[in-house]
This record gives C-alpha cells, structure tokens and sequence, in this order.
C-alpha cells in the first residue's frame, strides 16, 4: 500500500497529501479555515476565481464569512444555492446548477468551491466536472460525513429512481479543506449520521481505532476538539492510503469502503432520499448486515459482530430495517435495488464483508439463495 504523506504546519494545522501523480492534493484540517480561505486560495491556486456551490442551510451558516474572504481578494464570482437533502442529487438540479456558474462567468481556468456536505459536495463536483469539460474544484466539507469521507476521492455523482450515485464522474479535487470548527453546527442526528462513516474505518481496516472509537465516542460527540479532530484526521488518513492504491475502483481496494454500503444505498433508495433514512444511518444499517450476513456465512465470529451492533446501538445509531419509519422493503424489493449496485459484475452480485473487526474483503462470489433467505428474515416484520 502506498503511504500519505501528513504533517503539522505552522498554525496547528494537520496536512495529509493525497499522492496521485498530476492530480494529487492535500486535505488541510485544522479550524477556523473558512475564514482564511480567501488568502489560502489566492496563494495555492494563483490563477483561479472562484464560484461557490453550497445549500440553503449551509449558505445561512458559513458562506457570507467565504464570500467575504474571497472578495477581499478579488476572486469572488458569486454563489449557487440549492435546497437541502439528497433530492439535489438530480439532473433538473445539476442542469439548473451548470446554468448558473456559466452565467456567473466560470472559465476553464476558474473554480468551483463546494461548501457543504456530501450532497453538495457530490452535485458541486459533478458539475464542475462536465463544466466546459472540466474545471477545477475545492472541496470545504462541513459536516463530518463529508470531512471523513465523501470529500476526499474524487467521486462526484447524481441519484436516479434505479439508485443511489450511479450517474457521475470521477473528478479529484484541487484542494480539500476541513473546518473542524463547524462541526458544532451540526445537529445531533446528522453529527450521528456522519459518525457511521468514521465507524466504517475501524471495521473495514483499523481495529485499534475502532475500539479507540468505543472508549471515547462520548467526548466525541460532547465537542471534544482534540477528540474530534484526532477521529477526522485518522479517517481521512484511511479514505487517502485506499484512494491513493485504487483511485479509480479498478483493483477492488477501494471497495473496501463500501462496507455496508451495498444495503445501506438500497435502504436509502426505497425510503426515496429522504429525511426518512439520512445515508449514515442507512450506513450502519447496512454495515450491521455485512456483519450478520458474515457470521450466517461462517466468516465471522458473532461476538465480533455482536460488538459492532451494540456500539451503533450506543450511539444512537438505527440497527434494523424495522427502525426506517413508515412501509418497509420487501426481500424482492431490496434484492432489486442492490442490483443496482456499482459493484455488481457480470450480473453477480458482489458485497464487502467481514472476517472480524478491521478485516473487511470483498466477496465476488455471492450465493443468491444464500442471500435471498437472509434478506427474508432481515426484511420479517418484528
């Protein structure tokens, strides 16, 4: 595996340096970076203005302190701002979205700042893409989802009826910064939501970080800011050695982070994108399947998987298909939407699993009927 590089600057601030040739890019964490984000733009990208994407909530919050620093510097373009929640993720949005940075004036030389979470993060960067065939883009996550992992890796994409990112691009950005600092805006729902995903490092890979997790998840979710920060770092960490050994999903390593994914997205899709089923939640629904589903295989200890459920279930995390309010999925209908899946080969239905905690794979070789009979019971009302 390839190693990243990561330092303390200065003015505390950790770096880590996604190593990917011409497109790499380091991912600064540290906080109060939204403020100083106009100097640190104008230094690093020399030759850019700047077009900032960002959603209702997020805009309330944090992009009048962006836009001042960027004015300051003369490189503000203007913003979009599109509505909260997954169902930007479409192309009515993404058209309308590419619309308004033209007429904002974004050149090919030019940049797009994607200020929010992993919707906004997903949409902007998608845009920014395809946008007169590609421009750069700045990711500033703000939420910790976005902060651990979807900022980090260049994946950008949209949501269709047939499922979750199935149309979008792979488009590295030019710079990511995280804002330690504006976690504490986040609800608790969504701080939760996101926490699913720093779970997700320790399961897959990392099983010193995830009993780390279970000692001190409490001072994690109290603000802790040295916790915090320590939970960020060494995930973003995990997210760039993965990215850095298969950028582009072709070796199967970076699969690996899709551990519970396969499920969680069909869960996201039947409950429609919505608030109903935020996708950490969805997530850790789903990772408490791979787990189930590796024990009913012989692949895992229980305990192991036992200790996984009752930590998301210390959290506050959902565990259970019966926990989505309202209708739940049929086996049928789950079955459908994990076909779906962007690891799905030849047809064949492909799952991350476990053999315990931090020793997640990738199984090619999925029964049908195995998997079809899990499903039954997963889906058996309770």
């Amino acid at each position: 595996m390839q190693t990243q590089t990561a330092h303390g600057t200065n003015n505390g601030e950790t770096e880590i340096q996604v190593a990917l040739t011409a497109r790499g890019y380091p991912i600064v964490i540290g906080e109060d970076l939204i403020a100083a984000a106009g100097q640190r733009l104008k230094a690093s990208l020399a030759d850019a203005r700047f077009a900032v994407v960002s959603d209702a909530n997020v805009a309330a919050l944090h992009l009048a302190q962006l836009k001042a620093g960027l004015e300051e510097e003369g490189l503000f373009l203007g913003s979009a701002v599109v509505a909260p929640g997954e169902s930007s993720k479409s192309f009515p949005v993404l058209a309308k979205l590419c619309e308004t940075l033209l007429e904002l004036g974004v050149e090919r030389g030019d940049c797009v700042i994607a200020l929010g979470g992993g919707v906004v993060g997903d949409l902007a960067g998608f845009a920014a893409s395809i946008l007169r065939r590609g421009v750069r883009v700045v990711q500033m996550p703000t939420t910790l989802l976005a902060q651990v992992d979807s900022a980090i890796g260049g994946k950008t994409g949209i949501d269709t009826k047939q499922g979750k990112n199935l149309i979008g691009t792979f488009h590295q950005p030019s710079l990511v910064l995280s804002d330690i600092a504006v976690l504490s805006t986040l609800s608790d729902r969504e701080f939760r939501a996101g926490y699913a995903e720093v779970a997700k490092y320790g399961l897959l890979g990392d099983a010193p970080f995830f009993a780390w997790l279970e000692e001190n998840w409490r001072d994690i979710f109290a603000g802790d800011t040295a916790k915090r920060r320590h939970a960020v770092e060494t995930s973003a960490r995990a997210k760039a050695a993965i990215v850095m050994e298969d950028e582009r999903e072709t070796s199967g390593k970076r699969a690996l982070l899709n551990l519970g994914h396969t499920f969680g997205h069909a869960l996201e899709a039947f409950a429609g994108y919505s608030d109903r089923l935020l996708h950490g939640e969805a997530i850790s629904i789903g990772m408490r399947q791979a787990f189930s589903y590796s024990v009913e295989r012989g692949l895992c200890s229980a305990d192991d998987a036992a200790r996984a459920e009752a930590h998301f279930k210390a959290v506050g995390l959902p565990t259970e298909i019966a926990a989505i309010p309202g209708d739940k999925p049929t086996p049928g209908e789950m079955l459908r939407l994990m076909a779906q899946d962007k690891k799905v080969k030849g047809g064949n239905m492909v799952l991350v699993l476990a053999r315990g905690i931090g020793e997640a794979f990738v199984e090619n070789e999925v029964s049908m009927p195995e998997l079809t009979d899990f499903l039954k019971r997963e889906c058996a009302p309770q």
